[in-house]
């Protein structure tokens, strides 16, 4: 019943006019310029917040769009690094070209990561579809081997082959591995995914350990309780947590601007309450900041693609006052 309620105010959302979807959406996007994403930026540091900021727009259709990109990006880093901010950068590798021109798209990414590596910055690059999922891990491994490890990936766990992405990383980088964990915006087919609540959820928790296990940095991306809960005994049965060094044998040095082994991570305008209460516990908590001119492809894209965040925009309309960002 809740999924069809979620589904309908999906499908009556995206039917309605331009301004009304941006009214929907400015609680989730910064707005359409760098500015914007600033001001909300100056405004989460008050709360303790760290973030990730995202240039909205993916599979672009010219190499021109891929050098705005990689020259927006180049804006972020400045801006981020003249305000002093405690933020890093989120990237999708099919804005920088990845699909139509694959040895520019990496020159592109390359020359990203390594600026960001100047100003002591990370960067994520954000998990698409299943299409490029093995070209995303390969743009992560490669920027390693080239010695610039200031670069982590994000998993899905929905997919079935994440756990064995998880291992084959963990050979590969070690210490290194960084990850977002994510249940995973993007309905994929069921043959190669769950699709139910529940499955998703222990899924989710199962990567969650594997790459605790392995020593690797975890980036805890999730608005569901199960798995937030799920995390915080995972890390106290392993002596992690607010306040301690990371205690795993296996795991590398702290980073710059990092947790100590893991942190949680949640969408602007989501469950800004449970942020904050986990912020207040001396969990480090990043904010994902997307701003861009792309803010109403990117509204109506995350609406079609998981409907059940019809239920977030029903809330936010009728009872805003139990979802303050």
């Amino acid at each position: 019943m809740v999924g069809l309620f979620s589904r309908m105010i999906v499908g009556m959302t995206i039917r309605m006019p331009r301004w009304f979807v941006g009214w929907v959406s400015r609680r989730y996007v910064a707005g359409p310029e760098l500015k914007d994403a600033v001001k909300v930026m100056h405004r989460l540091s008050k709360e303790g917040a760290c973030f990730t900021i995202d240039v909205l727009g993916e599979e672009i259709t010219s190499m021109d769009e891929a050098t705005f990109f990689l020259e927006e990006y180049k804006r972020v880093i400045t801006a981020i690094s003249d305000n002093n901010f405690d933020a890093n950068l989120s990237i999708k590798p099919t804005a920088f070209g990845l699909l139509l021109d694959p040895e520019k798209g990496m020159e592109n990414i390359e020359a990203l990561v390594a600026m960001a590596n100047q100003h002591e910055m990370f960067v994520r690059l954000d998990m698409e579809d299943h299409r490029v999922t093995d070209d995303t891990i390969q743009v992560m491994l490669d920027m390693h081997e080239k010695g610039l490890t200031n670069v982590g990936v994000v998993l899905q766990a929905r997919l079935f082959r994440t756990l064995d992405d998880i291992k084959a990383i963990a050979e590969k980088l070690g210490p290194s591995a960084d990850y977002r964990i994510c249940k995973g915006i993007y309905l994929e087919p069921e043959d190669i995914s769950h699709t139910d609540r529940q499955p998703i959820i222990d899924a989710t928790n199962s990567c969650i350990d594997a790459m605790l296990d392995a020593g690797a940095y975890v980036g805890v991306a999730s608005h569901d309780h199960p798995v937030i809960k799920h995390t915080i005994k995972s890390l106290e049965s392993r002596n992690m947590g607010p306040g301690k060094s990371d205690p795993r044998s296996n795991a590398g040095p702290q980073r710059p601007q990092k947790g100590p082994g893991y942190e949680f991570q949640m969408l602007l305008g989501v469950r800004g309450p449970l942020r904050r209460k986990l912020s207040a516990q001396g969990h480090r908590t990043r904010v994902y900041i997307p701003y861009g001119e792309k803010w109403y492809e990117y509204s109506i894209r995350r609406l079609k693609e998981n409907p059940t965040i019809g239920t977030q925009v029903a809330k936010a309309f009728l009872m805003p006052w139990t979802n303050r960002p």
